[in-house]
């Protein structure tokens, strides 16, 4: 992000500046604080039922701009335009998805005291929640979070990465046609060294960060040193196991889907492929040949199955380690190499004969390249899959589905497991991971009762 006076969104298939945005002055930044809290302090008075109205709302308007939110975020980070309606049509499922369960998961919760008397339990919002949230899901990252804040009845602050200011704009554009109150929901174009600041601000009640581990420790401790709660969302190497007993034709055409979509840029993308050793050959055959196959285009084109990657230095941090694990052994199978001509392109790229302390076995790898690892059996896989510092997702390829589930349940070490198929979020099943992965949950009543005051109320 650019310490600079202004903001700059550049088309990452081009390579041409889109546009530029001033950046916040510290009083402006602060009065935005300011102006939501008093905006928070009419919305908690609301009953449920009325918040859930607004969010249903919101979800019928992000419908009504799906054309032209999804072309904002293709042009700003690449993605296919496609997959850019499919977010905006998970975020429309999400707000009706709070909007319907939201009221009900609210509700007080009577107890009866062991010495006597009647208890209640109340979720009480907590009051301004700031959100740091990263480029690759420019519309889904901000709803996710900033939905279930507004359900809960708290006010909602967001930082964009800086190359989908655009698209932050829109969603808060979006958001005031809905009816959500005015400053209840507001874009802050500010540096890194405000965003501290941000977080140091009394006003400020909790802290929620989608992004690398690197900056989940950061943030983390600073929100830490406020004593303010935070949730993370950190980065992943997500094991798919391949099993004997798998449906290879599935589990190669998935595994493809898994790597490649959204340009391979996704948190809980499929990244390191364990395949035991009876079946090995077959799938990686397979493998190859189908990311061999994957076209890289004009992600508004009907034609292009990856786009490019969202930046230039992104490109290059990928590619650093791509080479740096075939020095140390690793071999490439297909792509691997940075094409000529514009914009920031990457061909789907297929690493083999992996070993711990390479790049690509050991670390994230934010873009089109999958990590081939042989395993001699389902036990071995399992620990290869286990044997990483990340914990966000994973997948399990195999015909005999109570074994799989058993391997989910009591073995796999993420927060998220895919059996026989590749996902990336659904409205009412958690989101989050553990480990370096991050912690704390997002999505149906897990994401609603993160920032909230769980208030115990007792009577004689």
């Amino acid at each position: 992000m650019s310490e600079e006076k202004n903001l700059k969104t550049i088309n990452p298939a081009t390579g041409k500046t889109i546009d530029t945005y001033d950046l916040m002055s510290n009083a402006e930044m602060e009065q935005a604080i300011k102006d939501c809290h008093q905006a928070f302090l009419k919305w908690k008075a609301k009953p449920a039922e009325e918040r859930a109205e607004v969010i249903k709302n919101i979800g019928k308007k992000l419908a009504e701009h799906k054309q032209e939110l999804s072309k904002l975020m293709t042009s700003e980070m690449g993605k296919l335009l496609s997959q850019g309606e499919q977010e905006v049509d998970l975020c429309s499922g999400i707000c009706d998805y709070t909007a319907e369960n939201g009221p009900e998961s609210l509700q007080d919760e009577e107890r009866e005291l062991p010495e006597g008397g009647k208890g209640y339990i109340t979720y009480s919002p907590l009051g301004v929640i700031y959100g740091i949230q990263p480029w690759n899901f420019p519309s889904y990252q901000v709803v996710r979070y900033s939905i279930a804040n507004l359900m809960a009845g708290n006010g909602v602050l967001l930082k964009h990465a800086e190359n989908v200011t655009g698209s932050a704009l829109m969603l808060e554009k979006i958001y005031q046609e809905a009816g959500l109150p005015e400053n209840l929901f507001k874009v802050l174009l500010i540096s890194h060294d405000q965003s501290n600041d941000v977080i140091e601000n009394d006003l400020i009640r909790g802290v929620t960060l989608t992004g690398s581990p690197k900056a989940g420790k950061v943030i983390g401790e600073k929100a830490g040193a406020a004593l303010k709660k935070s949730v993370l969302e950190l980065g992943s190497n997500d094991a798919y196991i391949v099993l004997e007993d798998a449906d290879i034709d599935l589990a190669v055409k998935t595994c493809v889907q898994g790597r490649i979509y959204n340009n391979g840029e996704t948190c809980v993308a499929a990244k390191r492929f364990i395949v035991v050793d009876e079946v090995y050959e077959d799938f990686k055959k397979a493998f190859v040949e189908q990311m061999s196959n994957i076209k890289a285009g004009d992600p508004t084109s009907d034609d292009s199955e990856i786009g490019p990657m969202a930046r230039k230095d992104l490109r290059e941090e990928l590619h650093e380690q791509v080479e740096e694990s075939v020095k140390k052994g690793a071999k490439i199978l297909c792509g691997g190499k940075i094409p000529e001509g514009d914009g920031y392109f990457y061909p789907a790229t297929v690493l083999d004969e992996l070993k711990p302390g390479m790049p690509a076995y050991d670390d994230e790898l934010f873009g089109p390249v999958a990590s081939l690892i042989r395993a001699e059996d389902a036990d071995d896989a399992m620990r290869i899959a286990n044997d990483s510092r990340f914990g966000l997702g994973g997948g399990i390829f195999s015909k005999d589905e109570e074994k799989a589930k058993d391997l989910a349940k009591y073995h796999f070490d993420t927060g998220m497991v895919f059996i026989n198929s590749f996902g990336l979020a659904k409205p009412n099943m958690p989101f989050g991971g553990v480990k370096d992965s991050g912690y704390g949950r997002e999505h149906g009543t897990f994401g609603l009762h993160e920032f909230v005051n769980v208030k115990a109320v007792m009577l004689a």
